[in-house]
């Protein structure tokens, strides 16, 4: 009795859906031994035994089907056969059998080596499989046959580019494939849509601004004047030190932007690659007053229908202010009035979300209050470096420690460290609504913003208010947001006077606003007689970034190297090397300092040798009317004296703060002639310096700036106190 072939196949397919690869290869057999003309009968039982790991044998299965056949009805059992693998990696790929699809898709390649499409979909699963490399975009040939092949699927084609984009390890092949593609890209928007994310998280997350650069640049080539992507290369440019060409584009930017946002947001793009590359503070400056001009017109204005880009980037449009003059009354009331109206914004467009924020209520609360804590800095960054003692002695019998990192940096080992140190940890991106709405799901109690304004992303989080008590600390000045309830500072680092300004409660500690049990410290790689400097001579050390290098203050450091026999000024930063070096020379030629008494430092690889580094200096001046934070905690725990000149702001008091809470008064500077006074004293008293690092070293059995133990227990005291306020209606 002949086999009911149709039964026969169905009972295959049913075997092979069940995963029963012998029993449908049995029914295929079968099928091929009373039909042999009936090719699907073997291009099936070969995808069966290519299932089943026997790829030799498949391949051997689908010839014996193309036996003594002509070529042109090769060539159409090829293409039938390829149907029949095509339809299965779909299936598996639906189904996500990454793997299974991935094994299919190889055979298919082999068959058909120049069929772009499937090479395609390949790079899309090993980006899914995580075995991609950028070599396998030459090694499959993909970039030339993009090139000569005119029918790309362009909606593949931009699928696998943001797939690529969000994962690959950047090589020249990743660029040489972008490019390749721009030919087929029709509508810019849609590849702008996949390609900025891409290049800020690349940009920030990566670390990698020059790759970044790279891609926008690219980018430019299919809309020359988007000013989006100009916006971003700017900031790009700037990350990796390119000054000269982020601050032509951002000059770009402005020139082409005709509504009043768009403009605020080039001109501090400008501001930005001046103050970094301080070889022109007067162009700062100018460009500074011309900012609080259109802020001025933009907050008479009040708009409240602004995009919720343009409100992300109007946060820290007055940034800079601080780092140009120590005039707190001036600076806050126009921080607080672009955070408010900022904040407005933000709850107006994403009005539903902040409406269901409002109506939350504490009861069914738990015991234990929850404290959530927002940054981007969690990692290895100065925050991440000053709060980890904090996370470390939290009180878990009394907290539950939540963390919510903006542009998750999964990779980095202090945030893995943090990651440890949790009760929840989540890694979020650069959606501040999304990363606000599991703030809310996760019923924070309180909030503790780490960054301010340096960060955009976390400003629109704040404003939406996701918990019912929000904090600011530690990482910048007080944001001015309305929707922050308070701002945490000690009873130095803000005058008496500061409650007239700001917007937030200021929360004093009684003590000190951050400490810390310590740094570790590597070995020293800088020596004196390889900047051939004599071993009895005096060294001032100064190392900041070049935001904080204010001319009058670099001025006021020339005057003392000039009054100090001997000596010499050692200077290292951030900015390009280049435009400090002409900066610093311009000053020393001026005030009658010889050239060769200043040495430019390039940074050090890590913070510890960066610390260890230190202890060639003598005498660290502290710049103004922006101190430094890490810097002096550093510099005071390796016990070198510095010179601070203190001003009103809260940038110009943090290494008050710190001296004050380790007992040292010598080099607390009042006024620009103090500063001076104290610089010349210090080098020239040698004893005073010793007696100096005596007290630092001695300070760290006992300063509150050293017990972060003690400054935890404060801290959490002053937690619970808020929120205690917060449940009787405070």
């Amino acid at each position: 009795m002949e086999p009911d072939l149709t039964l026969l196949e169905q009972k295959a397919q049913q075997y092979f859906i069940q995963g029963d690869y012998s029993q449908a290869a049995s029914y295929y057999k079968q099928g091929v031994e009373a039909e042999p003309e009936v090719k699907s009968h073997y291009w099936n039982l070969g995808l069966i035994l290519l299932l089943q790991r026997q790829e030799v044998q498949a391949q051997t299965t689908w010839k014996l089907g193309m036996t003594e056949s002509e070529p042109q009805q090769v060539e159409q059992w090829i293409f039938e056969l390829m149907q029949v693998l095509q339809r299965e990696a779909e299936r598996r790929e639906m189904l996500a059998e990454y793997a299974v699809a991935w094994i299919i898709r190889q055979s298919m390649q082999k068959m058909a080596p120049a069929d772009l499409s499937n090479l395609l979909y390949l790079i899309e699963l090993a980006v899914k499989l995580k075995t991609f490399t950028s070599d396998k975009l030459t090694t499959f040939g993909v970039i030339d046959l993009i090139k000569s092949d005119s029918t790309v699927n362009i909606q593949l084609l931009l699928r696998v580019l943001e797939s690529i984009l969000n994962y690959a390890t950047f090589q020249h092949a990743v660029l040489e494939f972008v490019e390749a593609s721009l030919a087929y890209i029709h509508e810019p928007q849609s590849f702008f849509n996949i390609l900025i994310p891409a290049t800020i998280r690349i940009a920030h997350s990566e670390r990698q601004p020059k790759i970044a650069a790279r891609l926008l640049e690219l980018g430019l080539r299919l809309e020359s004047k988007n000013l989006e992507v100009l916006r971003h290369l700017a900031s790009f440019y700037l990350n990796a030190g390119e000054y000269f060409q982020g601050i032509e584009t951002a000059k770009m930017c402005y020139s082409l932007s005709d509504k009043l946002p768009e403009q605020l947001t080039a001109l501090h793009l400008v501001h930005r690659g001046l103050m970094d590359a301080p070889d022109d503070w007067q162009e700062a400056y100018a460009v500074l007053q011309q900012q609080e001009s259109l802020l001025t017109y933009l907050i008479k204005e009040q708009p409240r229908d602004m995009e919720a880009s343009t409100v992300l980037r109007m946060f820290n449009s007055n940034y800079f202010a601080p780092y140009l003059r120590d005039d707190p009354h001036k600076n806050r009331q126009t921080q607080n009035q672009i955070a408010q109206l900022c904040q407005l914004n933000v709850q107006n467009y994403a009005s539903e979300q902040f409406q269901r924020y409002r109506q939350r209520t504490s009861a069914g609360r738990t015991k234990l209050v929850k404290i959530g804590y927002l940054s981007h800095s969690l990692c290895i960054h100065s925050v991440g470096w000053l709060a980890r003692w904090l996370f470390q002695y939290h009180d878990r019998a009394r907290f539950q420690i939540y963390a919510y990192f903006i542009n998750s940096k999964q990779a980095d080992p202090l945030q893995k460290w943090y990651t440890q140190h949790v009760t929840k940890a989540y890694n979020g991106g650069i959606d501040g609504k999304e990363i606000a709405e599991q703030i809310y799901q996760d019923e924070i109690d309180i909030l503790i913003d780490l960054d301010s304004i340096t960060i955009d992303v976390c400003c629109e989080i704040m404003a939406l208010k996701p918990a019912p008590v929000q904090v600011t600390w530690l990482g910048w000045d007080a944001s001015g947001l309305p929707a922050v309830d308070y701002f945490i500072a000690d009873p130095y680092v803000l005058p008496e006077s500061a409650e007239e300004y700001y917007v937030e409660k200021i929360w004093r500690l009684p003590q000190t606003y951050i400490a810390v049990d310590g740094f570790e410290v590597g070995v020293p790689t800088l020596r004196r007689d390889n900047l051939n400097i004599p071993d009895d001579a005096v060294v001032y050390l100064s190392a900041q970034r070049g935001f904080k290098r204010h001319p009058d203050t670099a001025r006021l450091q020339m005057k003392i190297i000039k009054s100090v026999p001997n000596s010499y000024f050692l200077i290292k930063g951030f900015a390009k090397i280049e435009s400090v070096q002409k900066f610093f020379l311009q000053l020393a030629q001026e005030e009658g300092v010889a050239s060769d008494r200043l040495r430019f430092l390039p940074s050090d690889p890590t913070e510890a040798f960066h610390r260890a580094n230190l202890m060639i200096a003598d005498v660290v001046l502290d710049t103004y009317p922006y101190n430094g934070a890490t810097t002096t905690l550093e510099t005071l725990w390796m016990g070198i004296p510095i010179v601070t000149r203190v001003g009103q702001q809260f940038a110009a008091r943090n290494s008050y703060t710190m001296m004050m809470n380790t007992g040292i008064t010598e080099g607390i500077a009042w006024t620009d002639e103090e500063y001076v006074e104290w610089g010349i004293r210090l080098g020239k008293d040698a004893t005073l310096r010793q007696q100096i690092s005596w007290k630092l070293r001695h300070s760290r059995q006992s300063a509150p700036l050293w017990n972060a133990k003690q400054f935890t227990h404060q801290i959490q005291k002053a937690y619970e106190q808020m929120w205690q306020r917060y449940l009787e209606g405070f």
